[in-house]
C-alpha cells in the first residue's frame, strides 16, 4: 500500500507538469480550433531560456522562472502573428501542417544555437528528503506542484474573472458575434498564446529542476502527452487539462513502477484510443455537432 501511494505521489508530481502543458493546448483549440503541435517546443524553449537565466545570470529560482514565461509568451505571441494569423481563414488542414513545421523549426534552431547535447539545469534549490510514515518526499515535489496549482488557480481567476477573460470565453463561443461587439479578436488570440506559452515554459523549468537534463528534442513527447491529456479531460475545457494531466501522470508511473518502464510512453497512446473509442469528447467534454 505504502508502494501504490508512494507512485500516486510521484505521478501527481510529473502529472501536474503535464497539466501545465494541456493547458496551452487546451486555450489554443478553444479560441481558434487549432491543435498547435509546435506546443510542446515551446516547452522546450521555456526550459532552456530558465537554463540560461538561473545558470549564465545566476538570478534566483522565482525570478528565472518568471523571466522563462516572459520569454515564451513572446515566442508564442510571434509564432501567432506570423505563422498562423495569415493562415486564420485558410482550411485547417494549412494550420496543422505550419504547426507541425514551426514544431521542427524551433528544435532545429535550437540545435543550431545550443547543440544538440543535453545539458544539466542549473539546481539552484537544494534537494531535502521528508519521510512521513514510510513516503518519501523531496523539496522539490512539493515545490513542482504548488507552483502548478498556483498556476492553475491564477490561469482560472483570469479566465473567470477578468475582462480579457471573458474576452476569451466570448471568442470562443462566436468569434463573429464576438467582433460585432467591439471586441479584438487579434488581442485576444494573442493574449491566449502568450498565456499557454508562458504556462508551457513553466512546465519546461519545473522539468528541468526535477529531472536535472534537458535538451532541444525534449519537447516531442511531453507535447504530445500533454495533448493526449488535453484530449483526455476533453480539449477545449481548461478543468478537463488539469484533470487529463493528473490521471496521465499518475497512470505512467504506476505503470512504469510495477508493470515496465519500457511501456511508459505508450500508456498516454493506449489512454488516447481508449478515450477516442469510449468518449471522444473527454470526461469533462461535451459532445456538439459540427458542421465541416
Amino acid at each position: 500500500m505504502v508502494d501504490i501511494l508512494q507512485q500516486i505521489i510521484n505521478g501527481i508530481s510529473l502529472g501536474s507538469i503535464y497539466a501545465l502543458i494541456a493547458l496551452g493546448y487546451t486555450m489554443v483549440y478553444g479560441i481558434l480550433r487549432l491543435i498547435n503541435f509546435a506546443h510542446g517546443d515551446i516547452f522546450m524553449v521555456g526550459a532552456f531560456i530558465g537554463y540560461f537565466a538561473l545558470g549564465s545570470w545566476n538570478l534566483p529560482f522565482a525570478l528565472g522562472l518568471v523571466v522563462a514565461m516572459i520569454g515564451a509568451s513572446v515566442i508564442g505571441i510571434l509564432i501567432e502573428r506570423f505563422a498562423y494569423r495569415p493562415l486564420r481563414t485558410a482550411p485547417r488542414i494549412s494550420l496543422l501542417i505550419t504547426a507541425i513545421g514551426v514544431s521542427f523549426l524551433l528544435e532545429n534552431l535550437m540545435v543550431l544555437i545550443v547543440g544538440a547535447s543535453p545539458r544539466s539545469f542549473p539546481q539552484s534549490i537544494p534537494v531535502d528528503i521528508y519521510n512521513i510514515g514510510g513516503l518519501i518526499l523531496t523539496n522539490r515535489q512539493i515545490i513542482i506542484l504548488l507552483i502548478s496549482i498556483l498556476l492553475m488557480i491564477l490561469l482560472q481567476f483570469i479566465v473567470m474573472r477578468t475582462k480579457i477573460g471573458k474576452a476569451m470565453r466570448a471568442v470562443s463561443q462566436d468569434k463573429e458575434m464576438a467582433l460585432m461587439l467591439g471586441i479584438n479578436i487579434d488581442s485576444v488570440i494573442s493574449f491566449t498564446f502568450a498565456l499557454g506559452s508562458a504556462l508551457a515554459a513553466a512546465g519546461g523549468v519545473l522539468v528541468g529542476l526535477y529531472f536535472n537534463k534537458i535538451e532541444p528534442y525534449m519537447g516531442v513527447m511531453p507535447g504530445l502527452k500533454a495533448f493526449v491529456a488535453a484530449v483526455l479531460g476533453g480539449i477545449g475545457m481548461i478543468p478537463g487539462a488539469m484533470l487529463g494531466g493528473f490521471i496521465l501522470g499518475i497512470a505512467e508511473v504506476l505503470v512504469s513502477a510495477f508493470i515496465s518502464s519500457t511501456v511508459r510512453d505508450a500508456v498516454a497512446f493506449i489512454i488516447l484510443i481508449i478515450i477516442l473509442l469510449v468518449r471522444p469528447s473527454g470526461l469533462l467534454g461535451k459532445y456538439m455537432r459540427e458542421k465541416v
